[in-house]
């Protein structure tokens, strides 16, 4: 059940496909090999209204949240999280290369007994084979 989300700067929109961002962070999560297909979500939410650093309206951010079920070896997710961050690093470059761009990244932890979960993607995804 693992959440990938993003916060971003509405200025991104100007620089970059934010949705081919999204599908490149779903790809880079399914290549680790941690993440199930049919529980991952990637989705991300424009910031309309934010000041980073000296307040400079070039600065740019994207906030990457990665949420997950406990049971992962932390080396596991220590990979995982290099990974997805590099994916994000090399799509953002022509972006990175000429703009003021702020990229972070956080994994965390869900504690599944605080997070009752409801699924019936794999269902639907067995029956289109």
């Amino acid at each position: 059940m693992p959440h990938i989300s993003f916060d971003y700067s509405a200025n991104l929109e100007e620089l970059t496909d934010v949705g081919a961002f999204a599908e490149a962070l779903r790809v880079a999560a399914l290549e680790t090999g941690v993440f199930p297909e049919a529980g991952l979500r990637v989705r991300g939410f424009r910031a309309d209204h934010w000041a980073v650093a000296d307040g400079h309206s070039d600065n740019a951010f994207i906030d990457i949240s990665i949420r997950l079920r406990r049971g992962r070896p932390q080396a596991a997710k220590e990979a995982a999280t290099a990974h997805v961050f590099e994916a994000a690093k090399r799509y953002l470059a022509p972006v990175i290369a000429r703009h003021p761009v702020a990229l972070t990244l956080e994994m965390r932890e869900i504690d599944p007994a605080l997070s009752p979960k409801l699924n019936t993607i794999r269902d639907h995804m067995k029956e289109r084979g």
